[in-house]
Protein backbone atom coordinates (compact mmCIF):
# COMPACT_ATOMS: atom_id res chain seq x y z
CA UNK A 1 0.00 0.00 0.00
CA UNK A 2 1.05 3.49 -0.54
CA UNK A 3 2.52 5.58 2.33
CA UNK A 4 2.01 9.23 2.70
CA UNK A 5 6.08 9.34 3.73
CA UNK A 6 6.75 8.11 0.36
CA UNK A 7 3.88 9.85 -1.59
CA UNK A 8 5.73 13.19 -3.60
CA UNK A 9 3.59 16.47 -2.30
CA UNK A 10 2.84 19.18 -4.45
CA UNK A 11 0.58 22.41 -4.11
CA UNK A 12 -1.64 24.03 -6.66
CA UNK A 13 -2.38 27.83 -6.23
CA UNK A 14 -5.14 29.65 -8.20
CA UNK A 15 -3.75 33.18 -6.76
CA UNK A 16 -7.01 33.54 -4.83
CA UNK A 17 -8.05 37.48 -4.27
CA UNK A 18 -9.67 38.10 -1.15
CA UNK A 19 -12.78 40.36 -1.02
CA UNK A 20 -10.85 42.68 0.81
CA UNK A 21 -7.72 42.91 -0.98
CA UNK A 22 -6.43 42.70 -4.87
CA UNK A 23 -4.21 40.85 -7.67
CA UNK A 24 -1.40 42.48 -5.60
CA UNK A 25 -1.63 41.01 -2.50
CA UNK A 26 -2.81 37.60 -4.16
CA UNK A 27 0.48 37.57 -6.13
CA UNK A 28 2.54 38.59 -3.50
CA UNK A 29 0.58 35.95 -1.09
CA UNK A 30 1.14 33.11 -4.00
CA UNK A 31 5.77 33.90 -3.61
CA UNK A 32 5.01 33.69 0.52
CA UNK A 33 2.97 30.02 -0.21
CA UNK A 34 5.53 28.95 -2.97
CA UNK A 35 8.66 29.47 -0.61
CA UNK A 36 7.03 28.49 2.58
CA UNK A 37 6.41 24.85 0.10
CA UNK A 38 10.05 24.84 -0.53
CA UNK A 39 11.00 25.29 2.91
CA UNK A 40 9.02 22.54 4.10
CA UNK A 41 10.13 20.11 0.69
CA UNK A 42 7.40 19.88 -1.60
CA UNK A 43 7.97 18.95 -4.77
CA UNK A 44 6.62 21.20 -6.74
CA UNK A 45 4.27 24.63 -7.01
CA UNK A 46 1.67 25.01 -10.01
CA UNK A 47 -0.16 27.50 -11.32
CA UNK A 48 -3.13 27.46 -13.40
CA UNK A 49 -4.42 29.88 -16.25
CA UNK A 50 -8.05 30.88 -15.72
CA UNK A 51 -9.35 34.00 -17.53
CA UNK A 52 -12.13 36.45 -17.12
CA UNK A 53 -12.82 35.86 -13.08
CA UNK A 54 -12.76 38.23 -10.71
CA UNK A 55 -10.98 36.02 -8.09
CA UNK A 56 -8.34 34.76 -9.48
CA UNK A 57 -5.14 36.52 -10.30
CA UNK A 58 -2.95 33.78 -12.52
CA UNK A 59 -4.18 35.01 -15.92
CA UNK A 60 -0.89 35.46 -17.32
CA UNK A 61 0.49 32.04 -16.30
CA UNK A 62 3.83 32.05 -17.72
CA UNK A 63 4.95 35.21 -16.26
CA UNK A 64 3.67 34.53 -12.79
CA UNK A 65 5.78 31.30 -13.52
CA UNK A 66 8.84 33.18 -13.92
CA UNK A 67 8.32 35.31 -10.77
CA UNK A 68 7.50 32.78 -8.65
CA UNK A 69 11.02 30.61 -9.73
CA UNK A 70 12.81 33.81 -9.38
CA UNK A 71 11.30 34.27 -5.73
CA UNK A 72 13.07 30.85 -4.43
CA UNK A 73 15.64 28.53 -5.30
CA UNK A 74 15.15 24.43 -6.03
CA UNK A 75 11.17 23.71 -6.32
CA UNK A 76 10.14 23.27 -9.60
CA UNK A 77 7.48 25.71 -10.61
CA UNK A 78 5.12 24.88 -13.34
CA UNK A 79 2.00 25.02 -15.18
CA UNK A 80 -1.10 23.15 -13.87
CA UNK A 81 -1.83 23.94 -16.65
CA UNK A 82 -1.71 26.26 -19.70
CA UNK A 83 -5.01 25.80 -21.58
CA UNK A 84 -3.81 25.08 -25.18
CA UNK A 85 -6.88 25.36 -27.33
CA UNK A 86 -6.28 29.05 -25.86
CA UNK A 87 -2.54 29.56 -27.91
CA UNK A 88 -0.48 28.70 -30.41
CA UNK A 89 1.81 26.07 -29.92
CA UNK A 90 4.96 28.23 -30.72
CA UNK A 91 4.27 30.51 -28.35
CA UNK A 92 3.54 28.00 -25.21
CA UNK A 93 7.10 26.63 -26.55
CA UNK A 94 8.76 29.88 -26.94
CA UNK A 95 7.62 31.14 -23.17
CA UNK A 96 8.37 28.07 -21.36
CA UNK A 97 11.50 27.73 -23.63
CA UNK A 98 12.17 31.08 -22.06
CA UNK A 99 11.54 29.77 -18.47
CA UNK A 100 13.75 26.47 -18.54
CA UNK A 101 16.80 28.54 -19.89
CA UNK A 102 16.38 30.82 -16.94
CA UNK A 103 15.63 28.15 -14.36
CA UNK A 104 16.64 25.38 -15.93
CA UNK A 105 15.71 21.47 -14.06
CA UNK A 106 12.51 23.54 -12.52
CA UNK A 107 9.93 24.07 -14.74
CA UNK A 108 6.80 21.88 -15.98
CA UNK A 109 4.47 22.37 -18.25
CA UNK A 110 1.15 20.94 -17.49
CA UNK A 111 -1.61 21.41 -20.88
CA UNK A 112 -5.38 21.51 -20.72
CA UNK A 113 -7.79 20.40 -23.33
CA UNK A 114 -10.33 22.60 -22.15
CA UNK A 115 -10.66 26.59 -22.80
CA UNK A 116 -11.06 27.22 -19.35
CA UNK A 117 -12.81 30.23 -19.67
CA UNK A 118 -16.22 31.66 -21.28
CA UNK A 119 -16.78 31.29 -25.17
CA UNK A 120 -16.82 35.40 -25.99
CA UNK A 121 -13.20 35.10 -23.59
CA UNK A 122 -11.92 32.19 -25.43
CA UNK A 123 -12.76 34.12 -29.08
CA UNK A 124 -11.14 37.29 -27.57
CA UNK A 125 -7.66 34.73 -26.91
CA UNK A 126 -7.28 33.47 -30.16
CA UNK A 127 -9.19 35.38 -32.21
CA UNK A 128 -8.91 34.41 -35.82
CA UNK A 129 -7.62 31.22 -34.80
CA UNK A 130 -9.99 29.82 -32.42
CA UNK A 131 -9.02 26.25 -30.87
CA UNK A 132 -10.92 23.39 -30.28
CA UNK A 133 -10.63 20.76 -27.93
CA UNK A 134 -10.35 18.21 -31.06
CA UNK A 135 -7.14 20.00 -32.41
CA UNK A 136 -5.66 19.31 -28.72
CA UNK A 137 -3.75 15.76 -29.78
CA UNK A 138 -1.87 17.36 -32.95
CA UNK A 139 -1.08 20.83 -30.41
CA UNK A 140 0.39 18.66 -28.40
CA UNK A 141 2.47 16.81 -31.09
CA UNK A 142 3.58 20.33 -32.45
CA UNK A 143 4.31 21.77 -29.15
CA UNK A 144 6.66 18.70 -28.44
CA UNK A 145 8.49 18.95 -31.84
CA UNK A 146 9.17 22.78 -30.47
CA UNK A 147 10.35 21.88 -27.45
CA UNK A 148 12.71 18.68 -29.17
CA UNK A 149 16.07 19.24 -30.79
CA UNK A 150 15.83 21.42 -33.89
CA UNK A 151 15.42 19.11 -37.15
CA UNK A 152 18.29 20.42 -39.93
CA UNK A 153 14.96 21.05 -42.43
CA UNK A 154 12.47 22.80 -39.80
CA UNK A 155 10.83 26.03 -40.64
CA UNK A 156 9.45 27.29 -37.46
CA UNK A 157 11.68 26.97 -34.35
CA UNK A 158 11.16 28.62 -31.19
CA UNK A 159 14.02 30.63 -29.66
CA UNK A 160 14.38 29.95 -26.85
CA UNK A 161 12.89 27.09 -26.87
CA UNK A 162 14.28 24.28 -28.85
CA UNK A 163 16.54 21.48 -27.54
CA UNK A 164 15.05 22.25 -23.76
CA UNK A 165 12.58 19.56 -23.90
CA UNK A 166 10.50 20.89 -21.17
CA UNK A 167 8.35 18.18 -18.99
CA UNK A 168 4.86 18.29 -20.20
CA UNK A 169 2.36 16.30 -18.46
CA UNK A 170 -1.28 15.59 -19.28
CA UNK A 171 -4.01 17.47 -17.42
CA UNK A 172 -7.77 16.58 -17.28
CA UNK A 173 -11.14 15.15 -15.76
CA UNK A 174 -12.27 13.03 -18.50
CA UNK A 175 -11.11 9.88 -20.14
CA UNK A 176 -9.92 11.51 -23.30
CA UNK A 177 -6.97 12.94 -21.89
CA UNK A 178 -6.53 9.75 -20.05
CA UNK A 179 -6.14 7.39 -23.08
CA UNK A 180 -4.10 10.22 -24.95
CA UNK A 181 -1.30 10.40 -21.90
CA UNK A 182 -1.35 6.86 -22.02
CA UNK A 183 -0.58 6.59 -26.02
CA UNK A 184 1.66 9.37 -25.89
CA UNK A 185 3.53 7.55 -22.71
CA UNK A 186 3.73 11.14 -20.70
CA UNK A 187 2.55 11.74 -16.55
CA UNK A 188 -1.18 12.32 -16.34
CA UNK A 189 -2.83 14.70 -13.23
CA UNK A 190 -6.12 13.97 -13.11
CA UNK A 191 -8.40 17.19 -11.93
CA UNK A 192 -10.39 15.57 -8.85
CA UNK A 193 -10.08 18.64 -6.97
CA UNK A 194 -13.02 19.91 -8.92
CA UNK A 195 -14.24 17.14 -10.75
CA UNK A 196 -13.66 13.71 -9.18
CA UNK A 197 -16.44 11.60 -10.33
CA UNK A 198 -14.34 9.70 -13.30
CA UNK A 199 -11.32 9.37 -11.14
CA UNK A 200 -10.63 5.90 -10.76
CA UNK A 201 -11.86 5.12 -14.62
CA UNK A 202 -9.56 7.37 -15.17
CA UNK A 203 -6.68 6.18 -13.54
CA UNK A 204 -7.48 2.34 -14.70
CA UNK A 205 -8.02 3.48 -18.16
CA UNK A 206 -4.18 5.22 -18.49
CA UNK A 207 -2.60 2.54 -16.46
CA UNK A 208 -3.95 -0.16 -18.52
CA UNK A 209 -3.48 1.25 -21.77
CA UNK A 210 0.21 2.88 -21.02
CA UNK A 211 3.06 2.93 -23.75
CA UNK A 212 6.27 3.35 -22.50
CA UNK A 213 8.14 6.60 -23.87
CA UNK A 214 11.23 8.56 -23.96
CA UNK A 215 10.70 10.45 -21.09
CA UNK A 216 8.74 7.88 -18.95
CA UNK A 217 9.31 4.49 -18.79
CA UNK A 218 5.80 3.56 -16.51
CA UNK A 219 2.90 5.61 -15.55
CA UNK A 220 2.70 8.67 -13.17
CA UNK A 221 -0.69 9.49 -11.84
CA UNK A 222 -0.83 12.68 -9.89
CA UNK A 223 -4.16 13.75 -8.14
CA UNK A 224 -5.60 16.67 -7.56
CA UNK A 225 -7.01 17.30 -3.69
CA UNK A 226 -8.66 20.03 -1.99
CA UNK A 227 -6.97 20.56 1.46
CA UNK A 228 -7.88 22.53 5.00
CA UNK A 229 -6.12 21.57 7.74
CA UNK A 230 -5.97 23.38 11.15
CA UNK A 231 -4.84 21.92 14.76
CA UNK A 232 -8.51 20.41 15.50
CA UNK A 233 -10.95 19.71 13.25
CA UNK A 234 -13.76 21.90 14.45
CA UNK A 235 -11.31 25.31 13.11
CA UNK A 236 -10.68 23.28 9.78
CA UNK A 237 -15.05 22.71 8.98
CA UNK A 238 -15.09 26.78 9.78
CA UNK A 239 -12.60 27.66 7.92
CA UNK A 240 -13.69 25.60 4.86
CA UNK A 241 -16.93 27.40 4.49
CA UNK A 242 -14.45 29.77 2.53
CA UNK A 243 -14.06 26.67 -0.39
CA UNK A 244 -17.55 26.29 0.25
CA UNK A 245 -18.53 29.65 -0.67
CA UNK A 246 -16.32 29.99 -3.61
CA UNK A 247 -17.72 26.48 -5.08
CA UNK A 248 -21.51 27.51 -4.49
CA UNK A 249 -20.37 31.32 -5.87
CA UNK A 250 -19.28 29.21 -8.93
CA UNK A 251 -22.38 27.15 -9.48
CA UNK A 252 -24.30 30.36 -9.49
CA UNK A 253 -21.91 32.38 -11.63
CA UNK A 254 -21.61 35.25 -9.13
CA UNK A 255 -18.13 36.44 -8.08
CA UNK A 256 -15.40 34.09 -6.97
CA UNK A 257 -13.31 36.17 -4.58
CA UNK A 258 -12.50 34.53 -1.80
CA UNK A 259 -15.00 35.05 1.20
CA UNK A 260 -14.31 35.25 5.00
CA UNK A 261 -15.61 32.06 6.82
CA UNK A 262 -18.90 31.59 8.22
CA UNK A 263 -20.20 29.68 11.02
CA UNK A 264 -22.31 27.89 9.26
CA UNK A 265 -23.71 27.07 5.68
CA UNK A 266 -27.30 26.78 6.54
CA UNK A 267 -29.66 29.21 4.99
CA UNK A 268 -27.35 29.99 2.10
CA UNK A 269 -27.21 27.09 -0.38
CA UNK A 270 -30.13 25.04 -1.42
CA UNK A 271 -30.79 21.65 -1.61
CA UNK A 272 -29.72 21.40 -4.99
CA UNK A 273 -26.36 23.85 -4.67
CA UNK A 274 -25.25 22.32 -1.57
CA UNK A 275 -25.38 18.64 -3.72
CA UNK A 276 -23.59 20.76 -6.58
CA UNK A 277 -20.86 21.86 -4.37
CA UNK A 278 -20.61 18.31 -2.48
CA UNK A 279 -19.71 16.98 -6.10
CA UNK A 280 -17.56 19.74 -6.59
CA UNK A 281 -15.32 19.30 -3.25
CA UNK A 282 -16.05 15.35 -3.13
CA UNK A 283 -12.26 14.69 -2.39
CA UNK A 284 -11.95 17.46 -0.29
CA UNK A 285 -9.85 16.61 3.24
CA UNK A 286 -10.71 18.87 5.88
CA UNK A 287 -9.69 18.41 9.28
CA UNK A 288 -6.97 18.16 12.19
CA UNK A 289 -3.95 16.49 11.60
CA UNK A 290 -5.08 13.00 12.45
CA UNK A 291 -8.34 13.39 10.01
CA UNK A 292 -6.34 14.31 7.51
CA UNK A 293 -3.71 11.20 7.53
CA UNK A 294 -6.61 9.25 7.82
CA UNK A 295 -7.89 10.34 4.44
CA UNK A 296 -5.51 10.21 2.73
CA UNK A 297 -3.99 7.16 3.60
CA UNK A 298 -7.55 5.87 2.02
CA UNK A 299 -7.08 8.15 -0.85
CA UNK A 300 -3.85 6.47 -1.42
CA UNK A 301 -4.98 2.81 -0.90
CA UNK A 302 -7.37 3.44 -3.24
CA UNK A 303 -5.83 5.14 -6.02
CA UNK A 304 -2.07 3.89 -5.64
CA UNK A 305 -1.29 7.84 -6.77
CA UNK A 306 2.17 8.55 -7.47
CA UNK A 307 2.09 12.31 -6.28
CA UNK A 308 -1.00 14.47 -4.76
CA UNK A 309 -1.35 18.07 -5.78
CA UNK A 310 -3.18 19.98 -3.17
CA UNK A 311 -5.37 23.13 -3.36
CA UNK A 312 -5.94 25.18 -0.51
CA UNK A 313 -8.89 27.78 -0.45
CA UNK A 314 -8.56 29.40 2.89
CA UNK A 315 -9.38 33.59 3.74
CA UNK A 316 -6.15 33.99 6.13
CA UNK A 317 -3.03 33.89 4.20
CA UNK A 318 -1.54 32.67 7.32
CA UNK A 319 -4.06 30.14 8.27
CA UNK A 320 -2.87 28.29 4.43
CA UNK A 321 0.26 28.61 5.45
CA UNK A 322 -0.01 26.54 8.55
CA UNK A 323 -2.51 24.34 6.76
CA UNK A 324 0.68 22.84 4.14
CA UNK A 325 2.51 23.07 7.43
CA UNK A 326 0.60 20.57 8.99
CA UNK A 327 0.70 18.11 5.61
CA UNK A 328 3.82 18.59 5.81
CA UNK A 329 4.37 17.62 9.01
CA UNK A 330 2.57 14.33 8.52
CA UNK A 331 4.90 12.59 6.69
Amino acid sequence: MPRLADTALSILDLAPIRDDGGPAQALQNSLALARHAEALGFTRFWVAEHHNMDGIACSATAVLIGYLAAGTHHIRVGAGGIMLPNHAPLVIAEQFGTLATLYPGRIDLGLGRAPGTDPYTAHALRRDRLGSEEEFPADVEELQALLGPARPDQRVIAVPGAGTEVPIWLLGSSLFTARLAARKGLPYAFASHFAPRYMHEAIRLYRDNFQPSAVLDKPYVMLGVPLVAAPSDEEAEFLATTALQRALALVRGESRVLRPPVESMAGRWQPHEQAAVGDFLGLAVIGGPEKVRARLDVLLEQTGADELIFTGDIYDPDARLRSFEILAGLR
